[in-house]
């Protein structure tokens, strides 16, 4: 029998480095209309603040003001008070925008573009050369499950296939900081859940990402940290263990027992702590669990389906760890060209045997002045090699002369 503490994230993620990549003080947004009077006050007076390899949730209803922070962290919105600096300069400074990758709440794609049009579009964006821009684009398709539709318009994806696609346009630049609004709006189970694993993946190789998401379960299975907005202000956070734990129970998760066992651990516990047990039940696997098995095997029996593919491994641009031996290079390539098949040399014709074939079979036509069975030509011997290019060879053409003669002798 043990005791479980609270349910613990989905991944491991690197621990903050105290290096703060957003950091928010007094933070305030005021709309007004046209006539310069306040109309709403979205964000009010908020501090928050966002570490360097840290998963940040914003969590709050509609209207609480998630959007209205992120366009402001984007520099699309103005602060109307307080302090915001990202990477330590003010968010409208265009050098910041290079080191940001943005997945909106609603997916912008152009219709006619197909992904991989739409990819490398805004690869040039950010400046990246041909070369990288079409490696990254192939594996970002794979990695999103798209690579079967890479040459489909977009415009006749589904809501759940431009969503894997903004979330490709999102990481084309590799950002140090990844922001996604809703990134599983639109998405089946399958596709949440590979969302899921890809952020936690992320948040281990280093990256730095502000996730908004009004799907609670998401947010408590990655973020190592949260803010709970409403009305603009800030009503709680902290870690996720900090928010979620319940001090008000206990929880005993042992092998099915018998209900005489039962009995007796509800009697021990009114004799020892005057409490009683409050509800027994079998443990049962979630609905995600049950999804999830369904469709693997499905897989398995390759039933197919014209919706986006299971996503592949993370891009390799993205996993790419700093400080990666010299070493371990040389070794990728040495494997890499002892694979490679080698390919043997075909053997051609010397240029002036050929020449001197052409040429006796042009001689041979020039030299029959009347219809007579086809001679039976000698076996014409190839050119030496040491012969002169351009030169033809004397002997072949005697041998040539020779028949034609008797051919003539014999006519007459």
């Amino acid at each position: 029998m043990t005791v479980s503490p609270a349910a613990a994230p989905m991944g491991a993620r690197l621990p903050s480095s105290g290096e703060r990549i957003v950091d928010a003080s007094g933070l305030t947004k005021t709309f007004s209309d046209f006539w310069m009077r306040a109309t709403a006050r979205a964000v009010d007076g908020i501090d928050f603040h966002i570490d360097r390899h840290e998963i940040f949730g914003l969590l709050g209803p509609n209207g609480s003001g998630k959007s209205t922070t992120i366009k402001m962290i984007l520099g699309l919105l103005r602060r109307t008070r307080g302090k915001l600096v990202v990477f330590d300069r003010d968010p409208t400074d265009v050098a910041v925008k290079r080191k940001i990758g943005y997945l909106p709440e609603e997916t912008y794609l152009y219709r006619f573009l197909n992904p991989t049009e739409t990819l490398d579009y805004y690869g040039k964006l950010f400046g990246l050369d041909r070369k990288t821009r079409r490696r990254r684009t192939d594996e970002l398709l794979e990695m999103v499950g798209l690579s079967q539709v890479a040459h489909r318009p977009a415009g006749e994806f589904s809501k759940g296939m431009a969503r894997r696609l903004g979330l490709a346009q999102a990481l084309v630049n590799d950002p140090e900081l990844l922001i996604l609004d809703e990134p599983t709006s639109g998405l089946d189970p399958l596709g949440t859940r590979q969302v899921k694993d890809l952020i936690l993946e992320l948040g281990r190789r280093g990256k730095t990402i502000l996730l908004t998401s009004h799907l609670l379960a998401d947010v408590e299975d990655v973020c190592s940290r949260m803010v709970i907005l409403y009305g603009g202000r800030i009503r709680a956070q902290g870690t996720s263990e900090q928010l979620l734990s319940d001090s008000r129970h206990t929880l005993i998760r042992v092998p099915r027992v018998s209900q005489k066992a039962i009995q007796a651990i509800d009697e021990a516990l009114h004799r020892i702590d005057g409490v009683g047990i409050e509800a027994v039940s079998a443990p049962r696997q979630t609905l995600e669990e049950l999804f999830l098995d369904i469709v693997e095997k499905a897989r398995a029996e390759q039933v197919a389906t014209s919706g986006a593919q299971s996503g592949g491994s993370i891009a390799s641009f993205l996993k790419a760890d700093e400080g990666a031996s010299g070493d371990q290079l040389v070794d990728s390539l040495v494997k890499s060209q002892d694979a490679a098949p080698v390919v043997q040399p075909v053997a051609r014709p010397s240029a002036d045997a050929a020449k001197a074939a052409t040429d006796a079979g042009v001689l041979q036509d020039l030299m029959q002045d009347k219809p007579a069975p086809t001679p039976v030509a000698k076996p014409v011997e190839p050119a030496k090699p040491d012969a002169a290019k351009g030169q033809v060879d004397l002997g072949v053409i005697d041998s040539l002369l020779g028949d034609v003669k008797k051919d003539r002798e014999g006519g007459a």
